[in-house]
């Protein structure tokens, strides 16, 4: 059986995809896993991993991929990174598992403390979640707890989880219908990136809104980059107004854009910041941090309030500091920031000014390319897929092809995968 020894490789494909291997995981997901979860069509899938590493992922007939999509975002340091293998391994010599918010750890405390050191959040404190989704739903309750005030003001696109709270803020209508009746009703929209005129004037009108949601970038639903100081505005507005400001980073934090935080490319501090996926290496942790004072809000005499049997798990604790550390190490902030530079600059040298390409749109190592049509987008993905990159298309109407690779990716790799990028939209417009 072939063995992925390493992460700097190029892509390799021996088996078409999905191959006779991967077709077994997939009747075993089809007969046995509930529908909709594992994104099977007719009982059939497009790739099964057996293993990664790097920017590499192995399918279980011997293919090797380059992951453009660093594993939804989660594997920004690169996957398996050996430093939170490693970190992973000596934990599991003493504890796997706590008290969740009854008990502490040393772990737990000390990670609180960095992410807060961190975060550009004033006088912040963490509280641990265990998914980017739980964080926002911390986020929205805090607020709530914080102001009293059950309005929240939300952009459209946006993605924020799709749990009942996070949902609420979620907007695309395919998440949202089924469960409407459950939905928050004291829920304000703006399309993204709205002028702040209007911003002003709905927190006028509505003196009930406690908190604005907003993504510094819009990633899943089309990698949307609101105009330059937009961010800045909309921070100011919301300090006149008493509004609190609530950051989703869940996918756009740790280095993802640039930045080690997408809000810092306009000096903006929010009131409340939610950070997820890349925290953990791999593992599943999250966390909201906020100011202090807006956290005294949940102090009580009794049990806690929001909590889970998992949060703040030592390994994931563990893995979340050796990620922070190679992060910082490795210079991968600004290898994103550099790499990203060339990137962009290829996708526009290649892509731009063809008809089938709407826009393209970026930054750091986070790119959306807008095609006409969500067909092109999907056809894109797929003759991508045959050649060995992975890919998402998607976006709020299906159009945007998305490139997130890890921030650890070589640059012989990203070459590669542009040329391959290439090579797939020829075949496209045949």
């Amino acid at each position: 059986m072939t063995h992925l020894s390493r992460g700097d490789l190029l892509p390799r494909i021996v088996t078409p995809p999905p191959g006779p291997r991967s077709r077994e995981v997939f009747a075993g997901l089809n007969a046995w896993e509930a529908p909709g979860i594992n994104t099977l069509i007719d009982g059939r899938g497009s790739l099964a991993w057996q293993e990664a590493a790097g920017a590499n992922v192995l399918d279980p007939d011997g293919n090797i991929f380059l992951d453009l999509t660093a594993g939804f975002g989660v594997a920004a340091i690169g996957h398996r990174h050996p430093q939170v293998v490693a970190a992973i391994a000596d934990q599991s010599r003493y504890l796997l598992h706590g008290l969740g918010d009854v008990h502490g750890h040393a772990l737990r405390a000390e990670l609180a403390e960095e992410i807060c050191r961190l975060a550009p959040v004033d006088r912040g404190q963490a509280y641990f979640a265990i998914s980017g989704s739980d964080a926002v739903e911390i986020a929205l309750k805090t607020a709530l707890l914080a102001t009293g005030k059950p309005g929240i003001l939300a952009f459209e696109p946006a993605y924020h989880g799709v749990t009942l709270g996070s949902l609420t803020v979620t907007s695309r209508p395919s998440f949202r219908r089924p469960f409407s009746q459950h939905l928050h009703e004291h829920l304000h929209r703006l399309p993204f990136a709205a002028p702040p005129e209007a911003i002003t004037e709905t927190l006028h009108q509505e003196p009930s809104i406690g908190a604005l949601i907003l993504e510094p970038i819009a990633g899943r639903e089309g990698v949307l980059i609101p105009p330059k100081g937009w961010l800045r505005t909309i921070a100011d507005i919301c300090r006149r107004h008493e509004v609190l400001l609530i950051a989703d980073e869940i996918f756009t934090g740790f280095g993802r854009t640039g930045f080690l935080f997408a809000v810092e490319a306009e000096e903006v501090r929010p009131d409340l910041l939610c950070c997820g996926k890349a925290l953990g290496g791999g593992l599943p942790i999250a966390a909201t941090i906020a100011r202090k004072e807006l956290f005294a809000a949940w102090a009580t005499d009794g049990e806690a309030l929001h909590t889970a049997t998992f949060v703040a798990n030592p390994l994931a604790c563990a893995a979340a500091l050796a990620t922070l550390r190679v992060l910082e190490t490795e210079n991968l902030v600004r290898r994103s920031l550099e790499e990203g530079e060339l990137l962009g600059r290829e996708l526009h040298r290649i892509f731009s000014g063809r008809p089938e390409v709407v826009e393209i749109r970026g930054r750091g190592l986070l790119w959306g390319i807008e095609l006409a049509r969500a067909d092109l987008a999907k056809r894109w993905a797929h003759g991508a897929l045959r050649r060995g990159l992975l890919i998402l298309a998607g976006g709020a109407r299906g159009t945007v092809l998305q490139l997130a690779p890890p921030l650890s990716i070589r640059k012989p790799q990203l070459k590669a995968a542009i040329h391959l990028l290439e090579e797939a939209f020829q075949e496209l417009r045949r």
